[in-house]
């Protein structure tokens, strides 16, 4: 692979190594980014200039081939900084972002507004059905761009275009401080336990408390609101006060008092996203968001997420009876409160299937998972992964792979940053540093996965849960999508999807994990080195549907949310309290907390990505459901022509076709939500 190479970026402070494909970013400041911003920013405002005002009749290559090939150096700059925004930040960068973001949104909003270069596009879109020589990738990347550049605000006049992009470039600059704000709340709580404190908890959680405290010059052990150690702490800890302070603690980040309240940040960005969508001429934000998406509608979107709701909720109130009888034939009569619901889950696991997370998790050691995720990806797809120890990345504790074909044939390099650490923000994300496209010579990717796993003590292997170990695969999958994306243009190429698709290959890879084969070669006891046994194996898929109530319960409520929060003209003036009357319409359970509270929901509020579209990974459910029963009708986890057909029609084809297109040329139909509701154990398969 080439290079990416040092002119791309005129700053000398921020420059790329002479071998590999990854920047020297030991050698990056902070401070080198704003005047590397700047001069990219100017040079891409050239290159739209120039396409603009080209005095030759507007073409396929001279307007959106054009466009296509513009801005490569602010693309490159923006890629290496967010990488360090989001996975290795400090104050100086946080600094750099909360004045970067909204010159982007505003350098983003010239070009959506600029009246000379939307009439070149406007023109190719008119004269689509009779422009000469296109293939149907690029007809959809004319219909594509047209289509973006009309949500952006290119048909608005007068003071609306001025009104629309400083909306853009506010709602920018409060995400930016949503974040950080999140981040903050959990970088500085922490709760200092001695021995005493202790009582319940595995040895590896123990170890990971252990190894917390000595990072912070702390005696003892510390908990965190990381998610690898406070959710563990919860299903084993049998200190309820403890658990109580914890769970407290952990869905209260962003709603406390001080200069890390999300709630004014929260109210503000509905109204202006509301006044947006009116300004564009829709009903509801969540009607705009919706508008390109597959689903369409708020309505659609509401029907999906009320039928598995009831179905959910039934369950879930069910368990609660199991757990409060649990709880009082252990002389506790005490409601089951939302600190409680994990750790009486978890006992009722171990009786029911004699299934314990300690005896379990010794087997998910997280270098054996990351192999079989290869594994998998190399029967599906014949992709190998060589390790790259030469590489370097932003911390010493990533790790870089060469990926090649089954022919030898490069095909990228992935990056994985896997342990949680105070610099990181919460939670599991997958994006690039450079993506794929087939212009000017070509590029391959540069792809990297992002999680939060409880680091080891030292000289001991990491351990995950098996949530953890599905978190690995869900985000591989992601990855998969962009190292074998296939398409011509940059702008279509991995995961540019429609965002209730983009979940459908990351869902359906985490099927893998649990096929009988894959865990029997790569479910390795970490000190004895045997094989996960059969009959743990078993007890390990005869409990995959327990405590499905909880689970989704957890997440539909936060999906519902979102959409409420999105989904009339005027926005809430108290997002909060919205929340609470959302949460008491549906009925919800007492002893279950929404999956991501409003104030520290990040997906929704951090950024755009999931606004509105939190419903997404349930919708791409329904396709990855689906999707597997594909290969499990062959009897075949692995069944060649349907892995060719999952590699043709999703994992390379980027947003080539509409996602519905891509689906049913793989699928052959569009699914229904039966094949959800069965995974789920909601209905009899």
């Amino acid at each position: 692979m080439n290079a990416i190479p040092a002119a791309a970026i005129p700053d000398s402070a921020i420059a790329f190594g002479e071998e590999g494909a990854l920047p020297d970013f030991a050698a990056i400041q902070p401070e080198a980014f704003l005047p590397a911003f700047e001069a990219a920013m100017a040079a891409h405002r050239a290159e739209i200039a120039a396409i603009a005002g080209d005095p030759a009749a507007p073409s396929f290559d001279n307007t959106l081939g054009a466009l296509e090939r513009a801005g490569k150096r602010l693309g490159e700059v923006a890629r290496i900084f967010f990488a360090l925004a989001g996975a290795h930040t400090d104050a100086a960068l946080q600094a750099v972002e909360r004045d970067v973001s909204p010159a982007l949104a505003r350098h983003s909003s010239a070009i959506a507004l600029d009246a000379e270069l939307f009439a070149r596009i406007d023109d190719l879109h008119r004269r689509r059905d009779t422009l000469e020589g296109l293939s149907d990738e690029d007809r959809r990347l004319l219909d594509r761009t047209h289509a973006d550049f009309v949500r952006a605000g290119a048909r608005l006049v007068g003071d609306d275009r001025q009104r629309l992009a400083e909306i853009d470039a506010a709602l920018s600059t409060l995400g930016t401080q949503f974040s950080q704000n999140v981040l903050a709340d959990e970088r500085d709580w922490v709760m200092a336990l001695g021995t005493d404190d202790l009582a319940g908890l595995p040895d590896y959680l123990v170890a990971a408390m252990a190894a917390i405290a000595a990072e912070k010059a702390m005696d003892g052990y510390a908990l965190t609101l990381s998610r690898s150690v406070v959710v563990p702490f919860l299903a084993f800890s049998t200190r309820r006060d403890l658990r109580e302070t914890a769970f407290r603690a952990w869905t209260s980040r962003g709603e406390n008092a001080g200069p890390s309240d999300n709630r004014a940040i929260m109210a503000e960005m509905l109204a202006l996203r509301a006044e947006k969508a009116r300004m564009l001429g829709f009903a509801s934000y969540a009607a705009y968001k919706l508008d390109d998406q597959m689903a369409k509608t708020p309505a659609a979107v509401r029907g999906l997420l009320e039928t598995v709701w009831s179905h959910a909720r039934e369950r879930a109130l069910k368990d609660a009876a199991s757990l409060a009888a649990l709880a009082a034939a252990e002389g506790d009569n005490s409601p089951i409160e939302p600190w409680d619901w994990r750790f009486y889950a978890e006992r009722r696991r171990q009786a029911e299937f004699d299934l314990d997370e300690t005896q379990l998790k010794p087997y998910f050691q997280l270098d054996r998972m990351i192999d079989a995720a290869f594994d998998v990806a190399g029967r599906l797809f014949g992709l190998a992964f060589e390790p790259m120890p030469e590489a370097k990345a932003w911390h010493p504790d990533i790790r870089v792979w060469r990926v090649r074909d089954r022919d030898g044939r490069e095909r990228g390099i992935f990056i994985g940053d896997y342990f949680a650490r105070a610099s990181k923000r919460s939670g599991a994300w997958m994006s690039a540093l450079r993506g794929q496209h087939k212009i000017e010579g070509g590029q391959l990717p540069v792809i990297y996965n992002v999680c939060n796993f409880a680091r080891p003590a030292e000289g001991e292997p990491a351990l995950l849960s098996l949530d953890d170990a599905r978190t690995l695969f869900h985000e591989f999958g992601h990855a998969l999508h962009g190292l074998l994306s296939d398409v011509t243009w940059p702008s279509l190429a991995g995961t540019s999807v429609s965002r209730d698709f983009v979940e459908l290959p990351s869902q359906l890879f985490e099927h893998w994990l649990t096929v009988p084969e894959i865990l029997e070669k790569h479910a390795i006891h970490a000190r004895t080195g045997a094989a996960l046994p059969r009959a743990l194996l078993d007890k390990l898929l005869a409990a995959r549907t327990f405590d499905a109530g909880f689970d989704t319960v957890e997440y539909t409520s936060s999906a519902l949310v979102d959409l409420g929060l999105h989904e009339t003209a005027e926005a809430p003036g108290d997002p909060l309290e919205a929340e609470r009357a959302m949460l008491e319409r549906l009925g919800m359970p007492r002893a279950i907390a929404m999956r991501h509270r409003s104030p520290h929901f990040a997906h929704i509020f951090a950024g755009d990505g999931y606004s509105a579209g939190y419903y997404s990974y349930m919708w791409s459910e329904v396709l990855d459901a689906d999707a597997f029963e594909a290969f499990g009708e062959t009897g075949d986890p692995f069944h060649e022509a349907t892995a060719a057909r999952l590699l043709e029609h999703v994992y390379s084809a980027g947003n080539s076709r509409d996602a519905a297109v891509l689906y049913t040329a793989f699928r052959g139909r569009m699914p229904s939500p039966d094949a959800l509701l069965r995974k789920r154990g909601f209905v009899a398969g």
